[in-house]
């Protein structure tokens, strides 16, 4: 019995079966390396996560410009079944689209109608949610000869057929008893199946696996940080690697998990990602001492055949701010102090911009694009030159950093235009207190990371910090001289990513629901489009009969929709696929009302059990239902909750009542008297919020 639906239209099947003249001598999604290659030749296609194996997120499509991109309207838009977020970047191959949701849902349209061809759903057990760290959100599918690629969730790599959603295989790629989750798209080069896997705060052991794309198998593996050194090393790398550590580090699992970039270089046929924060992050608990801690926060290069180690390049050594290096990577020959550079270009969250050497790893230059107090630069050996202040672990000392660990730019993928020779890349400036635990105590859930959620940092000088606060902008950056072009400013930080196009546009969504094509050169508005919920999505652009289309989707949600507190931007969610093109004169249905009733039970908890609670509840539940229990709505605001009631809270928080719903039970870290302290907790900051309401209404 599959673990899927499938939904048939006969018509728009066979209708989307004859949409590109080139379409009728393939079956759907028959794609291969050659073809991927070769895709400048097939313009009106979007074949990979990137559209190329360069992940450049550039077309040569000129239809939709900067002369006519004011004329743009909504072609088509489908509604989700799923309002948690929605990060995927749509895979379009001769008039179909296919595209991954929230809890690795997949789906087929046909890409001019938006007309279902079918669904699949690979039935992950909700409890599986609180194993992943930020949202059970889904990065995209990759296909390949027939077939559509996804990772789920709960860690397993499953084969569709192309033309039905039925799978075809279904393999675990992780260690079940961990807390290990996919949330990243798969990549396919030579025939195997590129996948990371995420976890990087509960206790894991990072790699990157491969498997054969036809049978499932898998064919190698590369540990991103060396296991236990009393047992034999998988490889030399791991060998070397380990000499960087201290301590035990292996007991806590070490973190470097590789979830989201990868990049192929066909001509050096050199697969490249990124590895993220150590675990935990305090690296007192982890490695403690001066330790570079290999292969955290670094670039990596590995053989595409086999996964043999090739160079590295690390970002942040001995990592202990989650500076990951897992955000998107581009390939690019440009021309740097006049002569011609394979580089590849990273911005990491540490909000440094970085161009290397792809052929050897070696760092061409680093610059910082967004304010910073942790460092000051980076020196000659590609080091950063950090604010010893910065150092929280070390002095014992809590440190209001800038970045925090949301970063200076995050997940959301930036875009180089070859036209103009500049990087398009969603940039946020945020701040957040890293303070270390004391009696730090590891538990089997929950964050791992040694930071106190709920410690007192006292209040930050701002001034000091060399940030005014959260924002976000869209910055075009010159790589070969490492300097701003232009800068448009949005609402705030968690914007969407970029598509850059032979148009001379870029498009990109924000936080609050516009969704807007900018100039290339210059940055100037052309057009933008309220679409009712945020978007933090990459959109993409393909044709299908002469007409070129723009298809992006909306939906908050990640490590920023949930544990960041509702700031009053009303950025809750609507999640969607959205479709646009010129003269589209499609209208979105109703944005829906959810109405929340206020009425706290009475507050009896004493301001001691409050502190214990509030305590409690950073450590387990913040990362979920956000700072201060003022969630965005991605996930119950629990400050409305009728649990806190009766003890049907219990039931919930203890018993699992809600496991289905994401919502697992916490029994093994927390018993009912811990659980009380929260409750009370919960219950202080619903007759917090309902004075603030009180006094708004004034």
């Amino acid at each position: 019995m599959f673990r899927m639906r499938t939904v048939f239209v006969a018509l728009a099947a066979v209708a989307a079966m004859g949409l590109v003249g080139c379409s009728k001598a393939r079956g759907p999604a028959d794609v291969d390396g050659a073809r991927i290659q070769a895709a400048d030749k097939e313009p009106g296609n979007w074949m990979s996560n990137g559209r190329t194996y360069d992940e450049q997120r550039f077309s040569p499509l000129t239809k939709i410009n900067d002369t006519n991109a004011g004329q743009l309207g909504l072609a088509w838009s489908y509604d989700l079944d799923t309002n948690r977020g929605q990060e995927a970047t749509p895979i379009v191959v001769d008039g179909v689209m296919y595209v991954s949701t929230a809890w690795s849902k997949v789906k087929a349209f046909d890409a001019a109608t938006g007309a279902l061809l079918w669904a699949y759903d690979p039935q992950v057990p909700g409890e599986w949610g609180w194993k992943a760290c930020c949202d059970v959100v889904n990065r995209g599918v990759a296909v390949w000869k027939g077939r559509v690629y996804v990772g789920t969730i709960d860690g397993r790599l499953v084969a569709l057929d192309a033309k039905t959603g039925k799978p075809v295989f279904d393999v675990s790629t992780i260690d079940k008893t961990k807390s290990m989750s996919i949330t990243g798209a798969p990549r396919i080069i030579k025939g195997l199946v590129l996948i990371g896997m995420a976890g990087g705060e509960y206790g894991v052991r990072g790699f990157i696996s491969a498997y054969d794309a036809q049978t499932g198998a898998l064919k190698w593996r590369f540990y991103t940080v060396p296991g236990d050194p009393s047992k034999p090393f998988e490889n030399k790398a791991m060998e070397m690697a380990a000499k960087t550590w201290r301590g035990e580090w292996w007991k806590w699992g070490g973190g470097g998990t590789v979830w989201d970039a990868i990049v192929y270089d066909p001509a050096l046929d050199l697969i490249y990602f990124g590895t993220d924060n150590g675990d935990p992050w305090n690296k007192k608990l982890r490695s403690p001492g001066v330790s570079d801690d290999l292969f955290l926060t670094s670039i990596l290069a590995v053989k595409a055949d086999t996964g043999e180690y090739v160079w590295h390049f690390q970002v942040n050594p001995g990592d202990e701010w989650d500076y990951s290096a897992v955000q998107p990577m581009i390939l690019a020959d440009i021309s740097i102090g006049g002569a011609p550079r394979k580089v590849l270009m990273q911005a990491p969250k540490n909000g440094f911009f970085y161009v290397l050497d792809r052929t050897n790893g070696k760092l061409i230059s680093a610059k910082a694009i967004t304010p910073m107090n942790w460092a000051t630069g980076i020196d000659a050996n590609g080091r950063p030159i950090e604010n010893p202040q910065s150092r929280y672990t070390l002095t014992g000392k809590p440190f209001w950093g800038t970045p925090g660990p949301a970063g200076a730019h995050a997940w959301n993928p930036m875009a180089f235009s070859p036209k103009t020779g500049l990087v398009y890349i969603p940039v946020q400036e945020t701040i957040f207190p890293y303070v270390p635990f004391k009696d730090f105590e590891k538990k089997p859930m929950g964050f791992n990371i040694g930071v106190d959620l709920a410690g007192d940092a006292g209040a930050p000088d701002i001034k000091a910090i060399g940030t005014a606060g959260n924002k976000g902008y869209l910055l075009a950056w010159n790589p070969a001289t490492q300097t701003q072009a232009w800068r448009v400013d949005l609402p705030g930080p968690a914007n969407g990513g970029v598509l850059a196009t032979a148009g001379n546009l870029v498009v990109q969504g924000d936080v609050i629901g516009n969704f807007a094509a900018y100039r290339a050169d210059s940055g100037a508005k052309l057009w933008s489009m309220p679409v009712q919920g945020a978007v933090m999505a990459a959109p993409v652009t393909y044709e299908v009969k002469g007409d070129q289309y723009i298809a992006v989707l909306s939906g908050f949600g990640g490590a920023t929709g949930l544990s960041a507190p509702d700031n009053g931007m009303g950025i809750r969610n609507v999640s969607r696929v959205l479709v646009f093109k010129l003269g589209g004169a499609a209208k979105l249905s109703e944005r829906p009302v959810v109405a929340k009733t206020l009425a706290p039970p009475p507050l009896t908890a004493t301001p001691q059990d409050i502190a214990a609670g509030s305590e409690l509840y950073g450590r387990y539940c913040a990362v979920c239902h956000a700072a201060g229990a003022a969630s965005t709505g991605i996930v119950p605001d629990l400050r409305y909750s009728d649990a806190l009631k009766d003890d049907s809270f219990f039931d919930i928080v203890l018993g699992g009542a809600l496991k289905a719903n994401g919502m697992a039970s916490w029994s093994a870290v927390l018993d009912k008297p811990h659980a009380e302290l929260i409750r009370g907790y919960l219950i202080s900051r619903a007759h917090d919020r309902q004075a603030e309401l009180a006094k708004a209404a004034k």
